[in-house]
């Protein structure tokens, strides 16, 4: 296995080329990450299912086709895990709850779909929160599967509610994964685990067969080794679907030259670094390192007036107890493992309309003040969270990290971004950079990302997790 690693740890492209090539069968690569995904499984809490004979069996055709001197594209044959609140036939969804152990959706999502015509190899269901989160649970443990372990540390979490395909893919468990974000879902596992992580603009991705947490607000997204990788598979996964009235009409092609040659001007959202020094300094550098570029930056701050978070805390909660209506008045909500996430799902059903509707209004007056920051930025970019990842084995409530972030504003307003890899911090574990644009600009987000992982290559670190199995 040890000598099989170094193949598991290229991009989802670099592997995809592998089987183009045919110096490495679909088949072969598929079993390597199998074994690879049951230590994530038991060792990281990982892994909700392990889709073996689904897998070997999409791998085989892969082979075959490529026998036959057909290629799909740059994810043919490449294993991939998926979060699992996407539906898939005859494999359960199990949503990360207790409550809901057992449940099988007879229909594959959209995203499932979309992956398997593009050649993806379908391995492994992916652990998360309970029911993503919704009732904003208080502890890493919220979940059917277990507190998410982090791979470059095992008392550390991977983050949420995508915790299994943060996890996965920076263990080399995975080729790529899919997870999904309402607020931070994408981008804190990414920040904490060391992967990149994009969150595309809402609508960008067909959401038909996944859970609905907030309808207003979940997006669907990769997380791979690279921003590049992020960028293939947006375009196999992006598109309008007429099962999601949602979806946007507008295509997406990902294009790797999109800023080439151009200079952009970047706002640098400001935080508060005094306990964060490190998070500062390496986030210098990583300003240093696009402006070689001929990149330029100014000072950028949200528009006053408005409070951010708490509007989308709001409609989140509303719109999360709304979704689960049925199962939070029945007993089943009980079953979930996690207290604050019961009581905070039983206390969203008491928001009222008025409130809710207010929050709507007040949202869309939001969103168009956020959006005159386009006036004067092409984009923005941040560290991702002013953090490590923080431990799996304490209430969030009893630990004091400075989390920081940029959820809040981003998510109300529907914007894109992507968190990749900027190094380590104290602790030596991963810290993350956000590149936040308008909506639609994921290609202009991912050629910047991709020109920093050029000069960098902390997208190239691998976690200490086991490299054999024995």
């Amino acid at each position: 296995m040890k000598q099989e690693y170094f193949i598991l740890q290229k991009t989802a492209i670099e592997l995809g080329d592998m089987i183009r090539n045919k110096e490495i069968t679909s088949v072969s690569l598929t079993n390597m990450f199998l074994e690879r995904l049951q230590l994530a499984q038991y060792g990281l809490n990982a892994v909700s299912e392990i889709t073996a004979e689904t897998a070997l069996t999409q791998a085989s055709l892969m082979d075959k086709e490529v026998q036959q001197g057909q290629f799909r594209g740059p994810l043919h044959g490449v294993p991939y895990g998926a979060k699992d609140l996407l539906s898939t036939v005859g494999i359960p969804t199990r949503w990360g709850s207790p409550a809901h152990a057992d449940q099988v959706i007879d229909t594959d999502a959209t995203v499932i779909t979309r992956l398997r015509d593009a050649g993806a190899v379908l391995i492994g269901k992916l652990a998360m929160v309970e029911l993503a989160g919704g009732g904003s649970y208080s502890s890493a443990s919220a979940s059917l599967h277990g507190p998410g372990r982090n791979p470059w540390s095992l008392t550390q979490w991977a983050g949420g509610s995508s915790s299994g395909s943060g996890a996965a893919m920076a263990a080399s468990a995975v080729g790529f994964a899919i997870g999904t974000e309402t607020w931070g879902s994408i981008t804190v596992p990414a920040a904490f685990c060391g992967v990149s992580g994009l969150r595309p603009t809402y609508g960008r991705v067909s959401r038909n067969g996944a859970m609905a947490l907030c309808w207003t607000l979940d997006k669907v997204g990769p997380m791979a080794r690279s921003a590049q990788d992020c960028g293939v598979i947006l375009e196999a996964i992006a598109g309008p679907d007429p099962q999601d009235s949602t979806a946007a009409t507008i295509p997406f092609q990902f294009i790797p030259s999109t800023i080439d040659g151009r200079q952009l001007k970047i706002g640098v959202l400001q935080h508060d670094y005094a306990n964060a020094q490190i998070v500062q300094d390496k986030f210098k550098d990583a300003l240093s390192a696009l402006g070689s570029f001929g990149h330029t930056f100014a000072d950028a701050v949200y528009p006053e007036g408005f409070p951010y978070n708490e509007l989308t805390g709001l409609i989140v909660n509303a719109e999360g107890s709304a979704s689960f209506q049925s199962f939070i008045l029945s007993d089943k909500i009980k079953l979930l493992a996690d207290k604050g996430q019961q009581a905070g799902l039983l206390t969203g059903l008491n928001i009222s309309a008025a409130d809710y509707i207010s929050a709507q209004r007040l949202r869309s007056q939001a969103v168009k003040t956020l959006n005159t920051l386009w006036d004067q930025f092409d984009l923005l970019i941040a560290p991702t969270l002013l953090t490590e990842a923080i431990s799996a084995e304490i209430p969030f409530m009893e630990q004091s990290n400075p989390w920081g972030g940029n959820g809040g504003p981003g998510n109300l307003a529907g914007w894109p971004c992507i968190s990749v890899p900027m190094g380590f911090g104290a602790n030596n574990l991963p810290l993350g950079l956000e590149i936040i644009g308008p909506n639609w600009s994921e290609n202009t987000i991912l050629c910047l990302a991709a020109q920093y992982q050029k000069l960098t290559e902390w997208h190239r670190m691998l976690p200490p997790f086991p490299v054999a199995s024995d």
